[in-house]
């Protein structure tokens, strides 16, 4: 009996199905690490660890780790804004809104990565992608109007879903310098530690210059969290994605962030006692119908 070798686009599709299963549960992991650590001491380990596992896979690999200065500067940019801004604000806005809504924000993802690569590099997507991407924004719309407005406007719904298009962006951009280095020719996993690197240590500077105390907490709790964010949500999840994005491009990529937020809502629910109301629900049944259009769009082409 023989098999034939899965296609490329299968393939994609169970790398995506990996990424959200694993990326469902980071977003309660998360709320793991809040609490006596400060969260910018908790990423600076998240990703200090992470980038020191992959330089050691890439040893393993024989896969060279120099890289030339724009592919330098592409990782710099890439752990700047995915890593370090990104996660900074994430963090922040799991500690005034549950795990899960942050989750479905990081849908409009794949909105903002259509308009940032139109804009910056002529990427034409079609009109099924725009589609799709604009019932992802307006999921998201229905669902943070209905957690802002059943907390009776609350200040810390609101703060928590502003920052969490913050970080959202911010991820956006980071998938753009991603792209970067994949235009200047640098490999998936030297660039990616290169980036993670270069994120710890730009948020490590801004600790030590705003006093910020690296301390870690011994305890199972958060030891646990921590490196399992660090080895599956961020070595594993994230070699997969840029993989991925490499292949079918970061906008069509991106709805892997679509993907998570019913992972997460359940684990939410299960875990944190969260409830969500008529509105959430609605929010995520235009988020899910707006992936399935775009899982069926055609990859964008550069004007």
């Amino acid at each position: 009996m023989t098999f034939s070798r899965p296609s490329a686009g299968a393939l994609a599709v169970l790398g995506v199905g990996v990424c959200a299963l694993i990326w469902g549960t980071t977003w309660y992991g998360i709320t793991l690490q809040l609490g006596r650590v400060d969260p910018v001491a908790s990423i600076v380990w998240r990703f200090g660890l992470a980038a020191l596992a992959l330089f050691g896979v890439c040893a393993v690999m024989r896969l060279p780790l120099r890289l030339t200065r724009d592919q330098h500067l592409a990782a710099l940019g890439q752990g700047a804004f995915a890593f370090s801004i990104s996660y900074s604000f994430t963090y922040a806005a799991e500690g005034h809104v549950a795990s899960a809504i942050v989750a479905v924000v990081f849908a409009s993802l794949t909105f903002l990565n259509l308009v940032l690569f139109r804009v910056k590099e002529g990427q034409r997507a079609s009109p099924a992608a725009w589609g799709a991407a604009v019932l992802g924004v307006a999921g998201v719309a229905v669902l943070s109007s209905g957690e802002v407005l059943g907390a009776g406007l609350d200040r810390q719904a609101a703060l928590g879903i502003g920052l969490a298009m913050v970080a959202t962006l911010a991820s956006a951009c980071g998938n753009y310098f991603a792209w970067r280095g994949q235009r200047a020719g640098s490999a998936v996993l030297p660039s990616t530690a290169w980036a993670m690197a270069y994120g710890a240590g730009l948020l490590a500077a801004y600790g030590l210059a705003t006093g910020v105390q690296f301390t870690i907490e011994p305890t199972a709790r958060y030891l646990g969290s921590l490196i399992y964010l660090a080895l599956f949500g961020s070595v594993i999840a994230f070699g997969i994605y840029f993989t991925i994005a490499r292949s079918i491009g970061y906008a069509m990529a991106s709805y892997v962030s679509a993907l998570t937020p019913p992972i997460a809502m359940l684990v939410s629910v299960v875990l944190e006692g969260a409830r969500f109301g008529w509105a959430a629900v609605a929010g995520l049944a235009l988020v899910l119908a707006g992936q399935a259009l775009l899982i069926r769009a055609p990859k964008p082409k550069t004007a």
